[in-house]
This record gives C-alpha cells, sequence and structure tokens, in this order.
C-alpha cells in the first residue's frame, strides 16, 4: 500500500525527502518532521497522529482486559472448581451426603445466587430478542466501553486553512477527520473478536467452559457494532473529502481515483450486505443455509477489503483470518477422527454411518425421525452434541442434534440415539426418504457423517446432594433424558430429589422415546423419579393427580401424565394418557419451579431445559426468583438455583 502512504503524506503536505526525522507511528503512515507547512495546518497533523495513536491505545486496553478477563475466568475455573460427583463418591458417605463443608465456597455460591436472581431473567425481548440480562449486560460496557474509545484523548477544533495558489479558496480541517480515523481503527480492532464469538472450534469455549453457541448473541451485536463503525467512518471521511476538502469538485474526485479509498468504499458495501442478509425477515425469505454460506464467503472478502484499505492495521486481519481458518480445519479434523474406521479386510478409511430410522407421521406439526446407530468412538459428556450430515439429502450442510442415549461403550461401541421433527430443508427430506423406504416395507436407513463432539459436560458437578428439576418441550427431551438417565445409574440418594416435566403435543409423542422412558419408570420407585407429561393439544379421557404441592392449584388443572405413579400402559406409543378438562394444558413454570425448589430436603437445585423460547424465558424467570443471595449466605442452599439450558426450539 505504498501509493496509500504515498497520497497520505501529499495531503498532509508533507514531503518525506527532506525531512530532518521520520517518526513512525504503528498502524499509520510516517510523519516527517519539522512540520514544514503553515501554523494550523501543523496544528492540525499534531492532532492526526496523536489521534491514532491513542486510538490504538485504546484498542491495545481494549484487548488487554479480554485477554485478563478470559486468563482470569480460566483461573477461576481450575481454583474454585466444584467438586466432581465421582470425587464425592469415593469420600465417606456422611460426607458426601451432607452439605459442603461449612464455609467453603459460600461466597462462590452467595454471589451466582445473586447474579441469578438479578440477571438470569430475559432482557426486553422487543430490542434483544430472547436473551438474558446478563448477556444484555456485557454488550453494555462493551458499548460504554467503546463509546468513550471514540471520543477521548481527541481536541475537538476547526482549522480554515487557505488553498496554495488559489486565492480565496479555503480547505477546513476539522476533528472529524481523527475522529472518523478512530471507529475505523476500532471496527478493525473488534474484527477478531467477532470470529472468535462465531468460531465452532472455540477458544473462549476452551477457556471459560461456556458452549460456543452461547456467545452467538455478542457476535450478531458485534457485528451490529462494527456496522456502525464503518457506516461513521466512511460517512466522515465522504464528508470530509466532498464538503470540507477545497477545491471541489478536484477534491472529491480524488475520493475515487485512490485505490485504498476505493476499498474502504467496498467494504462498507459489503458490511451493510452482512448486515442486511442477517436480517431475520431476509433470513426467513431465503433459507438458513443460503445466510450462513453467504455469511462466510462476504466476511472473509471483507476482510480482504479491509486489507487492500488499509494494511497498516493488518495485525488485525491476519488474526481474523487465521481464526476462521483454524476453525475449518479442525471442523475437519474432528469429522476425520470420528469416521477413520475399519472400512474392509482390516483397512482404514473414511466410512459413513448408516443409521436406522423409526418414522412418526404427524401431518399437523410436522413428522418425526429417531435415529439409532452404534459406532466406535470414545463417549462424549452428557450435554454435549453432533453435527449431522445426511448424505443421501444433501453433502453441503449439518445441523446440531443432541442425543439422548447415555455415553456408555459397550463392546467397543457407543450407542447413538437422536429425535429430530421434519420442519423444511434437510430435515423434511429425511422424513421424506424414511417414509418412502418403509412404503417399500425395508427397513428404514439412512448414511450419515458425524462431527464433534460440542460444548460443555452438564451432569459431571451433580453432586449427590444436589437436587435435579427437567424441564423439556417437545424434542426438547433428548437434550434432559441422558441426565436422568445417567442419575438413575448412580448410587441411590435418600435426600434427592429429581422430577422431570414433558410438555408435549399428543399422547402418542411419548413413543419418540419409548425405551428411555420405561428406563425411568422402572428406576422410578428405586431413585424417587416424579415424571410428569403434559399433553398440551388433545383431550384424553381420564385423569390423574400430580406430585405438585396443594396450593399449585392452577397446576392440578392442567393435563398431566404421571408415569411415576401409573402403569406401563402409559408409555405405549398409542395409549391413552390422562389428561383434566383443560385441552390446552401446559406446565405453569412459575408454580412448578418453585414448588420444587420448596420441597426439596437439602441442598441446591439445577434445574436442565431444552424446549421453545417461550418455555425457555418463563424457565430463567421461574429460577431467578428462587434464588436468593441472602438466604444463601446464611446457609440456606436451597435457595441457590442454577439452570442449565439448551434453548433448543422444537
Amino acid at each position: 500500500m505504498e501509493e496509500a502512504g504515498f497520497r497520505l503524506a501529499a495531503r498532509h503536505s508533507m514531503d518525506m525527502s527532506d525531512a530532518a526525522i521520520i517518526e513512525t507511528h504503528f498502524g499509520y503512515s510516517e510523519r516527517a518532521l519539522p512540520c514544514a507547512r503553515d501554523p494550523l495546518t501543523c496544528e492540525y497533523l499534531d492532532l492526526v497522529y496523536w489521534g491514532h495513536d491513542n486510538s490504538m491505545v485504546f484498542s491495545g486496553i481494549l484487548w488487554a482486559i479480554i485477554a485478563g478477563v478470559l486468563l482470569s475466568w480460566a483461573f477461576g475455573r481450575k481454583i474454585f472448581a466444584s467438586r466432581r460427583s465421582d470425587e464425592l463418591l469415593a469420600q465417606d458417605g456422611e460426607k458426601a451426603m451432607g452439605e459442603p463443608h461449612r464455609g467453603e465456597g459460600r461466597i462462590k455460591r452467595t454471589v451466582a445466587s445473586f447474579v441469578s436472581s438479578e440477571l438470569l431473567p430475559d432482557a426486553p425481548r422487543s430490542i434483544f430478542g430472547r436473551t438474558t440480562r446478563f448477556q444484555v449486560a456485557i454488550l453494555a460496557i462493551l458499548v460504554a466501553y467503546l463509546t468513550i474509545a471514540s471520543f477521548a484523548g481527541l481536541i475537538y477544533n476547526h482549522w480554515i486553512v487557505a488553498v496554495p495558489d488559489m486565492e480565496g479558496v479555503y480547505t477546513i480541517r476539522s476533528t472529524l477527520g481523527p475522529w472518523s480515523n478512530r471507529v475505523g481503527v476500532l471496527a478493525y480492532a473488534l474484527t477478531p473478536l467477532s470470529i472468535m464469538l462465531a468460531s465452532r472450534e472455540s477458544i473462549l469455549s476452551l477457556l471459560t467452559g461456556v458452549p460456543y453457541q452461547s456467545f452467538n448473541f455478542l457476535h450478531r451485536w458485534l457485528g451490529y457494532i462494527i456496522v456502525v463503525q464503518g457506516v461513521l467512518h466512511t460517512i466522515g471521511w465522504i464528508v470530509i473529502e466532498t464538503r470540507l476538502y477545497a477545491p471541489q469538485p478536484a477534491a472529491a474526485l480524488q475520493l475515487v481515483t485512490e485505490r485504498y479509498m476505493i476499498w474502504g468504499i467496498v467494504a462498507t458495501l459489503l458490511l451493510l450486505l452482512l448486515f442486511v442478509l442477517s436480517l431475520p425477515f431476509v433470513i426467513r425469505r431465503t433459507g438458513y443455509e443460503f445466510f450462513r454460506k453467504a455469511h462466510y464467503v462476504l466476511a472473509m472478502v471483507y476482510i480482504g477489503a479491509c486489507y487492500a484499505h488499509w494494511d497498516k492495521l493488518s495485525c488485525f486481519m491476519y488474526p481474523s483470518l487465521i481464526i476462521w481458518f483454524l476453525d475449518r480445519v479442525l471442523r475437519l479434523i474432528r469429522s476425520a477422527l470420528v469416521h477413520h474406521q475399519f472400512v474392509s479386510e482390516g483397512s482404514l478409511g473414511f466410512k459413513a454411518i448408516d443409521a436406522a430410522m423409526t418414522y412418526f407421521p404427524d401431518s399437523d406439526n410436522g413428522d418425526v425421525v429417531r435415529l439409532d446407530f452404534n459406532h466406535s468412538q470414545d463417549p462424549w459428556k452428557i450435554g454435549q452434541h453432533f453435527y449431522l450430515c445426511f448424505t443421501k439429502c444433501s453433502i453441503w450442510q449439518s445441523h446440531p442434534f443432541t442425543p439422548l442415549s447415555l455415553p456408555v461403550v459397550r463392546n467397543g461401541l457407543v450407542k447413538h440415539s437422536y429425535i429430530l421433527r421434519a420442519k423444511s430443508g434437510e430435515t423434511k427430506k429425511l422424513a421424506a426418504l424414511a417414509s418412502a423406504q418403509l412404503a417399500e416395507n425395508a427397513g428404514a436407513t439412512t448414511p450419515l457423517i458425524l462431527s464433534g463432539s460440542y460444548g460443555e459436560s452438564i451432569a459431571e458437578h451433580l453432586t449427590q446432594d444436589v437436587n435435579v428439576l427437567c424441564v423439556a418441550g417437545g424434542t426438547g427431551i433428548t437434550y434432559v433424558l441422558p441426565v436422568l438417565l445417567w442419575l438413575v445409574s448412580q448410587p441411590v440418594s435418600e435426600n434427592r430429589k429429581i422430577q422431570l416435566v414433558w410438555a408435549i403435543r399428543k399422547n402418542s409423542d411419548t413413543a419418540w422415546v419409548q425405551q428411555e422412558l420405561e428406563a425411568l419408570h422402572q428406576a422410578s420407585q428405586i431413585h424417587g423419579v416424579n415424571v410428569q407429561i403434559f399433553v398440551t393439544r388433545e383431550k384424553s379421557q381420564t385423569s390423574s393427580a400430580s406430585h405438585v404441592e396443594e396450593d399449585s392449584k392452577a397446576v392440578l388443572e392442567e393435563s398431566v401424565v404421571d408415569i411415576s405413579s401409573a402403569g406401563n400402559s402409559l408409555l405405549e406409543p398409542h395409549g391413552t394418557g390422562v389428561s383434566g378438562e383443560n385441552s390446552n394444558a401446559r406446565p405453569d413454570l412459575k408454580v412448578l419451579v418453585p414448588s420444587f425448589v420448596q420441597s426439596t430436603i437439602r441442598g441446591r437445585t439445577t434445574v436442565f431445559g431444552s424446549g421453545p423460547g417461550a418455555m425457555i424465558s418463563d424457565l430463567r424467570s421461574a429460577v431467578a426468583k428462587c434464588n436468593s443471595g441472602q438466604s444463601v449466605w446464611r446457609g440456606d442452599s436451597r435457595f441457590d438455583v442454577g439452570l442449565v439450558c439448551d434453548n433448543r426450539l422444537e
């Protein structure tokens, strides 16, 4: 970009060949000293370079804060980690099943309870959608810092300078130039962070333990911030070039002749295109897969345009490309490792997996398909998910699914079971494939490619004194079932309370997980597992009581199937379930969650949730109201209620 530096030097009226001192500025062009122009121009140039140096300082401070927070978080996870359940089981029974040691972790639990009570509920949905106040609080801190950094360290003034050899013609130089440069530098500095927040192979997850999909909100809003910064930077320099600089139109025409200026406009247009294509109504019209692939391509072209516009800030562009490239490479490596199997006669190769399909037709809400297969691999952690590519439908798309089976190795194989609802796209094609194969009286199978596992374990810190409430809606049952199956495989804890609340549309939907529900039913008497199934869109013929407290009258009027006190007939695919007079029975989480917490004997409660967005929002509010930092500090751990959500819409 020597051309850019040469033209910038000319615009700044600097003759580098006659300079006594060449002053270097990281991320900007060199400056010739002493200043050979008039005092007003020299004063303006002082502000330009001083402002840019401060821009780099503010960018460095931003990244130092980010690095410090991440490293402190990672360090805290190791130092203040909760004791694992298998560690407690190795201790004496009384210590394992009793309350934690007096004072141990009380500050941590108190702070966690207080933060949950205040920041767990949804922020204003009309602006931020369904996200927690905690995420919005992080965004607000970032916006506050960027706002301060955009204006701090600048002298706000303007200088009217006569154009040489043109009598009566004046150029107006102002702080608009250094300010436009400032927001442009900050946009560059945020680009690597934006890529990190969108990465599936996330270093952020590695350090914090937070699943990569939890960063989607910050990635989206950070993108909005970069759009605003890029547009303001471009508008600022267009105003300078077309209105403030003289003479006109010569100064304006120079804008479209300088290559780095052209690339700057191209980068802004690409940024605007990325923004438009990410709008929800545009995604609905064009399809998510088009959005995803277009986003990848346009983002990389945008980074290239930014480099062509101002390569002196390549310190931000190279990391962005490297992070993006490593993310893609690691994804391929994961798939290769999972599928590198013995294919024939002892030879190794890449082999797709044949999965058996069970088809559940549902013309009203979308057909449901269950996939089952065994595969030779290391077991994953409970709560993690895989990306599945259905090769008979398309090799260019993959979708995330959580296995409902326990990750247990038997005879060198691990069983995978998945449930998916066919809405549109690949899942609809898969349901049609299963239906067609079954119509031919053949076993329904399909080849698929796995990539994973992704996410963090959600059950490894469930000690024997932790009560568990699982709430699921529809196919969200796949997220919470492994937790329940794992709990009933552990030694019995008399003080622990376990409950499942599952909302389904029809009684026959229990057939999706018939085997797993039967296993829970068999364990219900031993482990005290309370399973309640709410049928939301059809009437049944009988009714039964629930295990909710008597003061929860609103819940008792709902349609409930309680398999912990009913017979195996409730588990039949088309058996008559139990419902009340209300044909639209939905679990009232604002009553169910507090009732569960209040009925526990001792210990904290962890709530696992997966289902439609409205259910997750209600669950967040209910859990937040159950938390009380003051009560936890006084020693009542029942008011320390945690929430782990999949946020997977049905």
